[in-house]
């Protein structure tokens, strides 16, 4: 059965199609301003892979009403595009996606399989947020959590690397892309993340602030006259490192800044490793300790320097790394000493492979 996966992140659409043996045979990236105008992109990839028996899309924010993986119909449809407003840089291209594979082969199975279905059962104590008993029971604000599909890959491949059972290990998954964020897995299960009611809290990411006094909000609506709208696009799509710098988004372009002698970007690349820091020992806190930091996503895998900076600030808590194999790792691996603990491993981040596992078992 080939199954295939549409991933839609922050910066990209990323179409795989994976066999029985999880081995990719089509791929292709579409830019993300391809998505109001998907179907003649999809088209042109489904002539040219093999057939395809059924679909399974990535849809950032599930809310309340989706816990599980479920097979899509009209009716489901109608109550995903509620949600997007939860997570407006993913859901709508997640729909447009849906929308197109309906219209191209009305026939196919699409399965949705939600990034904060990972994060559901994490304990009272991590999910709530200390508002009002309306707000968290009428209103379902609660901390969702998000990138769920990859902590949950990257804390099984993990395991495999370690050569123990995931059910032994209390894990930092460090998910460092466009979009970023940590969660705390222990003993297979996530205990507690970065992100929260949508994907704008936790860390510093390429446009987006991260965790911010809501007092600043308030005062420029208030006293700066910016609609909620106008604060909804800065924080959104403005902010983070790119507000940082006024310049890029692309912590490699930031290195690079920060190294030719450019101050605010020493300042964006120094707060953005510094956030990433301190909320790994937050997640060593939830889980009493730590066995592994596994870096994953594009930033995460690619760039040595950013987890050699990284780790040099965790050193407390035992973290270690071999420097020549930092540098040298080009895929999944252990990167410290054979001896040290916590591990630090790299893993690729494949989101593709935990969606058709979700399809195959939704379909069976």
């Amino acid at each position: 059965m080939n199954i295939l996966a549409v991933n839609v992140g922050s910066s990209s659409l990323k179409l795989r199609v994976l066999d029985d043996n999880d081995a990719v045979v089509a791929t292709k990236d579409l830019p993300k301003s391809t998505a109001h105008d998907l179907a003649p992109s999809l088209a042109a990839f489904l002539d040219e892979s093999p057939a395809i028996d059924a679909a399974g899309h990535r849809v950032v924010n599930g809310g309340r009403e989706f816990t599980e993986p479920i097979l899509l119909d009209k009716g489901i449809d109608t109550a995903l595009a509620a949600l997007a407003d939860l997570a407006p840089l993913h859901n709508a291209r997640s729909l447009a996606a849906i929308s197109a594979l309906s219209l191209l082969r009305p026939e196919l199975a699409q399965i949705a399989c939600f990034d904060t279905s990972f994060h559901l059962n994490m304990p009272a104590k991590a999910a709530t947020y200390a508002v009002p008993v309306a707000w968290r029971e009428q209103w379902g604000i609660r901390r969702h959590g998000f990138h769920g599909l990859s902590h949950a890959w990257a804390s099984r491949r993990a395991s495999e690397l370690v050569g123990r059972p995931r059910e032994q290990l209390r894990l930092v998954t460090a998910h460092l892309g466009s979009g970023a964020s940590l969660a705390a897995v222990a003993f297979g299960r996530s205990v507690d993340t970065t992100m929260g009611f949508t994907p704008m809290e936790g860390l510093v990411m390429s446009t987006r602030s991260g965790s911010l006094d809501p007092g600043v909000i308030l005062w420029v609506q208030q006293r700066k006259g910016l609609s909620a709208a106008d604060v909804e696009e800065i924080l959104e799509r403005e902010s983070g490192l790119l507000g940082l710098t006024d310049e890029s988004g692309d912590l490699r372009h930031v290195i690079d800044a920060a190294d030719a002698g450019d101050k605010r970007a020493r300042l964006a690349y120094e707060v953005y490793v510094y956030r990433i820091q301190t909320s790994v020992a937050a997640m060593c806190a939830a889980m009493e300790g730590i066995d592994a930091l596994v870096f994953t996503g594009g930033a995460g895998e690619a760039s040595s320097r950013l987890r050699a900076d990284t780790c040099a600030g965790l050193s407390f808590l035992g973290v270690r790394l071999l420097g020549t194999t930092n540098e040298g790792c080009t895929g999944d691996g252990v990167v410290s000493p054979s001896e040290a603990s916590p591990a630090v491993i790299v893993v690729e981040s494949r989101e593709d492979i935990e969606i058709v596992h979700h399809v195959r078992e939704l379909l069976a």
